[in-house]
């Protein structure tokens, strides 16, 4: 007959093995294996590697005894990312290779035939004492390993003890249910990426018509970001606004060469030409069922349009402008200015602040504008990231020196 606490631990298992399936956030899917792996096995302590080729990369740890001390923040000062190759020599390759577990009672005292030796000096530099350890692979449904999952120091009543062959049968029966999320979080994961560098990769196609870099797409969604978590808008939703931003152009596709590439001022018959991208733009994205192109439609839309009502294409006014719309406007001129072009230099920072204080509740969102000023060191980071190069320049101006690609 069961316990009360192993049947407690065994419904918590299949309870949690049901709610690790739908963590499709890779970041979220780590921290929630750490902390139920603990818990099943009254660890104090968790480490997380996951595989990458031949190599096992830590990734997260947790340590309550630690954060209870100095914080989760302090104690992730003593843990640093690194990479092993996958060998019998650690105990976390060893099962990695094998796909067998390991339980040792103190790894102060290990056997002098179990072929290891334990690396004192993360609890030399953090103080800690780490005694019982138990090492469990985690493997996709093929049995291939994909991360290995290290337990320390089982707790019983504030006192170490040896991990109890239940809790290594708990533990191994959750690994192989973590091992199945990781893969499809990081399949998830994998295909958010692919999305993410086709929008940008298509939306690098206007700007070479419009002779602005790549890099200007880089900077203006990332400044996109940050606007739209500055402005308290969800994880999702900042992500959509990141991965929805560089398609503000797309519209540009339509305008011919002669109004598009005019180095002097547009005709107002050509400014109507001009400003129909907003237009285009909408209509090529308009329609699709995947949510980032139905807002991406919606930003190349409004992200013309200004808060006093004079903009384009609707005159849209305040807050009847949607706020991905809003965004991406500022986010779209400061770049613009900031930025060196083949037909113009940069604007000085002080000059460009000036203009975004200046066109505060005409041009911009005023509440935007605030956000992104007082954000400027992480601005100024995304620019020093994504400089445009003179070659970048060049290319724009003369088609014969884009280097041949080596596919």
């Amino acid at each position: 007959m069961q316990s009360p606490e192993l049947q407690s631990k065994l419904e918590s298992l299949v309870r949690v093995g049901v709610a690790l399936s739908s963590v499709r956030d890779l970041d979220e899917l780590l921290e929630r294996i750490l902390d139920e792996a603990m818990s099943l096995s009254s660890a104090d302590g968790a480490s997380l590697y996951l595989r990458k080729g031949e190599e096992l990369e830590f990734h997260i740890a947790h340590n309550r005894s630690l954060e209870a001390k100095m914080g989760r923040t302090g104690m992730s000062l003593f843990y640093e990312r690194f990479s092993m190759p996958i060998s019998r020599q650690s105990m976390a390759g060893y099962c990695a290779l094998t796909g067998k577990s390991l339980n040792f009672p103190d790894v102060q005292a290990l056997p002098l035939d179990s072929g290891f030796q334990y690396n004192p000096s993360f609890d030399k530099r953090s103080g800690y004492f780490t005694h019982s350890m138990l090492t469990v692979p985690m493997s996709d449904r093929l049995g291939q390993c994909v991360g290995v999952l290290q337990l320390i120091n089982s707790m019983d009543n504030g006192r170490i003890t040896a991990f109890s062959p239940v809790s290594e049968m708990l533990v191994q029966a959750f690994a192989a249910q973590a091992g199945v999320a990781l893969v499809n979080a990081q399949l998830d994961l994998d295909l958010k990426k692919a999305h993410q560098e086709t929008l940008f990769r298509l939306s690098s196609a206007a700007e070479y018509r419009d002779k602005e870099t790549s890099n200007h797409i880089k900077r203006m969604s990332h400044f996109s970001r940050i606007l739209a978590r500055d402005a308290g808008l969800t994880r999702d939703q900042v992500d959509m606004i990141f991965c929805s931003s560089p398609m503000h152009d797309v519209g540009k596709i339509g305008i011919p060469d002669h109004i598009l590439q005019k180095p002097g001022k547009l005709t107002p018959e050509e400014r109507v030409i001009m400003e129909s991208h907003a237009v285009i733009g909408a209509h090529i994205l308009k329609d699709s069922e995947v949510p980032v192109v139905r807002q991406a439609a919606l930003v190349a839309l409004t992200h013309h349009e200004k808060w006093d009502g004079t903009g384009y294409p609707r005159r849209l006014a305040g807050e009847a402008i949607p706020l991905e719309g809003r965004i991406v406007a500022l986010a779209d001129v400061y770049d613009a200015l900031s930025s060196r072009r083949c037909y113009k230099e940069p604007w000085s920072e002080d000059r460009v602040q000036s203009f975004l204080v200046d066109q505060r509740g005409l041009h911009f969102d005023p509440a935007l504008v605030d956000l992104f000023l007082a954000g400027m060191s992480e601005i100024r980071q995304i620019q020093s990231l994504y400089q445009d190069s003179d070659s970048d320049l060049e290319k724009l101006t003369d088609f014969s020196k884009i280097p041949i690609p080596e596919l």
